[in-house]
């Protein structure tokens, strides 16, 4: 059960909420984000819940089964749209697209995949800074020096920044250089990192685990909700399966299974989801044709040179003829799924 308060809700009436829930041994707990004053509830068995509606301060009152409650979509009458600023929405009906290099390696670069996103209409750039490698040999990316010059350019030329916190201690640092902090497949369930998360006021994007399940995306979710940060965003990014012939197995099931079942916006992520270069266009595609509401491209003047994970990124010529194809196919579906 949730229980939203009117934002002007006096202090006796908050208690008088409380010692009802209590009288009816029904645990509770206090949530409050930037956008509104929540009770959550978890009562062991039926309640009637206009013993509560009926109660001074109470905006509204919803039965919600699961463990999963705040980002489920069983007591938001419409989706969630992540306002990014500047006009920026993601979940607001059209294809959110952010494109750019696996990680920052230098300014020449930036300018460079700026200059192609701005031709492409795209207001998104991702790039990692802090970068999760498998082998402790490989390029990890330039900390906050590469942060500030990648935000110095973006902020010039009106793109937003999307990038990857890997701990607790890179927050308060990161957070003016960052639009949207990304919280990646190894990390989805470090729930002191979704905590902290919860306690600022910057978009998240949380990428589903290497090896997790559709409720184990929803139960991160929860966490940085839970801690007071409505501004969240789910992404599919592929699962690791038996299959060898591809990087990942891209589950693109979960679109429909996730908006199904919670009001946050859905990005799919079809580069670390195939793994494979000659593969992202179409698999783009079937991201959009799915339903999502956005993807994340991974993009490079030459691949083949990248710093990391130049396999699975498409090179600026591939990136224009994408867009285009875009384009075409979101003439063809023309808001079928919204």
């Amino acid at each position: 059960m949730i229980i939203q308060l009117n934002k002007n809700i006096e202090s006796g009436e908050n208690l008088q909420l409380e010692q009802t829930l209590a009288q009816q041994n029904i645990p509770f707990y206090p949530v409050n984000t930037q956008l509104g004053e929540y009770i959550i509830c978890t009562p062991n068995q039926d309640f009637d819940i206009r013993k509560i509606g009926q109660l001074k301060g109470i905006k509204d009152v919803h039965r919600v089964n699961g463990t999963h409650k705040m980002v489920s979509n069983k007591w938001k009458v419409k989706r969630s749209k992540i306002d990014v600023g500047d006009g920026i929405e993601i979940g607001a009906g059209e294809m959110t697209i952010m494109a750019g290099p696996c990680s920052i390696e230098d300014e020449s670069q930036i300018i460079k995949t700026v200059e192609q996103l701005k031709k492409n209409g795209v207001k998104i750039m991702r790039g990692g800074v802090y970068k999760p490698r498998t082998s402790p040999y490989s390029f990890r990316g330039h900390g906050m020096e590469g942060l500030k010059m990648f935000h110095k350019v973006c902020q010039a030329n009106d793109i937003k920044i999307i990038t990857e916190v890997m701990e607790t201690g890179q927050i308060d640092a990161m957070a003016p250089y960052v639009d949207i902090f990304q919280v990646g497949a190894r990390n989805s369930q470090n729930f002191n990192l979704l905590e902290a998360l919860g306690q600022i006021d910057k978009p998240v994007m949380i990428k589903r685990g290497i090896s997790g399940s559709i409720d184990e995306l929803l139960y991160s979710a929860e966490y940085v909700f839970k801690n007071g940060n409505e501004k969240l965003i789910l992404c599919e990014r592929g699962i690791r399966t038996y299959e060898k012939a591809y990087r990942n197995t891209l589950d693109l099931n979960a679109v429909p299974i996730l908006k199904e079942k919670s009001h946050l916006p859905v990005i799919v992520d079809p580069s670390h989801g195939i793994g494979l270069r000659k593969h992202i266009v179409p698999m783009t595609l079937a991201s959009m044709a799915s339903g999502a509401d956005g993807v994340i491209i991974e993009m490079h003047e030459t691949p083949e040179k990248a710093a990391t994970d130049g396999q699975q990124t498409i090179d600026y010529s591939e990136f224009n003829s994408l867009m285009g194809k875009l384009n075409t196919l979101s003439g063809v579906l023309n808001g079928w799924y919204n």
